[in-house]
C-alpha cells in the first residue's frame, strides 16, 4: 500500500509541476518563398497561329504527348513554372464548321467538373485591345486550378489555357503562388495575338 501512495504522489508532482509552464500560442507560419522579378519574353514559333507574353523565369514546353498522341503538331504547348512547380496547359484547335458552340460548351464543363471541391466558379467574358474574345473562369477552393481561360476569333481559332500546380491542393497554402501567377496569365491573355 505504501508503494501504490508514492506512486500516486509522484503521478501528481508531475502533473502539477508540468501544468505550470506558461502556455505560449504557436505562431502562424507562411511559405517563405522570393518570387522572381515580372519580365516577360515573346513566343512566336513558326507554324503556330499565335503569339503571346510569357515570363521569364518560365520555359514552353512544346513535346505535348497527349494519351499517348503527340499533339505538338497541332500548336498544344505547356508553359512550365519550375521554380513554382506549377504548369498552365495549353490546347489549340482549328475551328470545323458549326463547332464553335462544342467548343465553349466543353470550356464550361472543364470548368464545371471542379465544381465538387469550389466554393465558387466565377466566369467573365472580355474582349482584349487586340480584338481576342475570351472567358476567364476563376476557380476558388481546394480545387486543382484557380484559373481556367479560352480565346477565340469566333471563326477559326480557340485557345484553351488552365493553371495547375503538381501538389495536392490546397487554397490556403496555394493563394500566395495563384495571385502571383494570376498576373502572368493576365499578361499572357492582353498580349494575345492571332496570327
Amino acid at each position: 500500500m505504501r508503494n501504490f501512495f508514492i506512486f500516486i504522489s509522484s503521478i501528481f508532482v508531475l502533473l502539477v509541476t508540468a501544468c505550470n509552464s506558461p502556455f505560449v500560442p504557436k505562431e502562424k507560419g507562411y511559405a517563405n518563398f522570393k518570387f522572381p522579378e515580372k519580365t516577360y519574353q515573346s513566343y512566336n514559333a513558326p507554324n503556330i497561329p499565335y503569339s503571346f507574353e510569357y515570363p521569364t523565369y518560365a520555359f514552353v514546353d512544346n513535346q505535348i504527348n497527349y494519351f499517348g498522341e503527340n499533339k505538338s503538331k497541332d500548336a498544344w504547348i505547356n508553359i512550365q513554372f519550375p521554380s513554382l512547380n506549377g504548369t498552365i496547359y495549353i490546347s489549340y484547335k482549328k475551328i470545323k464548321s458549326h463547332q464553335l458552340d462544342t467548343l465553349i460548351n466543353d470550356a464550361y464543363k472543364f470548368a464545371s467538373n471542379h465544381s465538387n471541391k469550389a466554393t465558387y466558379i466565377a466566369d467573365s467574358v472580355f474582349t482584349t485591345s487586340k480584338g481576342v474574345h475570351g472567358v476567364f473562369f476563376n476557380i476558388g477552393g481546394d480545387v486543382a486550378t484557380a484559373y481556367q481561360f479560352f480565346l477565340t476569333d469566333s471563326s477559326t481559332h480557340f485557345f484553351r489555357g488552365a493553371l495547375y500546380f503538381n501538389t495536392t491542393p490546397n487554397a490556403d497554402s496555394l493563394s500566395i503562388y495563384n495571385d502571383f501567377l494570376f498576373k502572368d496569365v493576365q499578361h499572357l491573355v492582353n498580349t494575345f495575338k492571332w496570327k
